[in-house]
């Protein structure tokens, strides 16, 4: 049986949710069934996600609410919608605990990491040294805008190796990452590109956008397919998803 994969919501727009399509064809080609995760105010009916998911994935969006992260907003910050930010926290510290797979892109990474307590570059301006631009200008979201460097030992140096070039849509940053995240890839700058948790069988953050590469990136593929693995191991765990 394919393992069901929770692709939670990106956001809220004219009382819309959203989910956008690369994450859904990203998940079904790397033979996930895809079922978008709506936003709700329940933590009964987060517990029953956490029951019924095999894995989840946590997509990009807007900016995070500064105070939830211990913050004022300044000049830099983006549009954000705290409604969408406690329900992905919230979700996402509950998921922790039940040591389900969990991948986190770009927005997702920053959630994941703010989860664990850790803090966010408002704005990259902010940072100190000189930064590249990360939100690149082409014509296409697959085309690849810089390079990083994944850490030794580490699960994403395992599954795409010591150096990838990336693509790159993002103004804020992890800054501190949380308690028992490690950082485990960065930009020539400096960034914070990918973060896992050591103590967990897969929790891991990427900065990039891996679902826009999937069709021409062999390390892309990679990343979604060792994702979906875990969950199909999850899956089949004993008790696993009777309710």
């Amino acid at each position: 049986m394919e393992p069901k994969i929770g692709i939670v919501v990106c956001g809220l727009e004219e009382n819309r949710q959203f989910v956008t399509n690369p994450y859904i064809q990203s998940v079904r080609y790397s033979r996930g069934v895809p079922l978008i995760l709506p936003l709700v105010r329940s933590d009964r009916l987060i517990d029953e996600y956490t029951k019924i998911f095999d894995g989840f994935l946590f997509c990009g969006g807007g900016d995070i609410t500064p105070l939830l992260f211990g913050e004022e907003p300044v000049k830099g910050n983006g549009r954000t919608d705290i409604t969408v930010d406690l329900f992905q926290i919230r979700l996402m510290k509950h998921v922790l605990k039940t040591e389900k797979p969990v991948l986190a892109v770009c927005r997702g990474m920053q959630i994941l990491s703010v989860a664990c307590g850790g803090t966010i570059w408002q704005d990259m301006s902010l940072m100190p040294g000189k930064v590249l631009d990360h939100m690149q200008q082409t014509s296409s979201r697959s085309e690849v805008s810089h390079r990083i460097h994944t850490e030794p030992g580490s699960l994403l140096h395992k599954y795409i190796g010591s150096r990838l070039y990336v693509n790159s849509f993002h103004h804020q940053a992890v800054n501190f990452p949380g308690k028992g995240v490690d950082v485990c890839a960065r930009a020539q700058d400096g960034t914070v590109e990918g973060i896992e948790l050591k103590s967990h069988p897969f929790a891991l953050g990427v900065q990039w956008h891996p679902e826009c590469m999937y069709r021409i990136s062999p390390e892309m593929r990679t990343l979604f397919h060792e994702f979906i693995s875990h969950a199909l191991i999850n899956s089949g765990r004993p008790g696993h998803n009777k309710l």
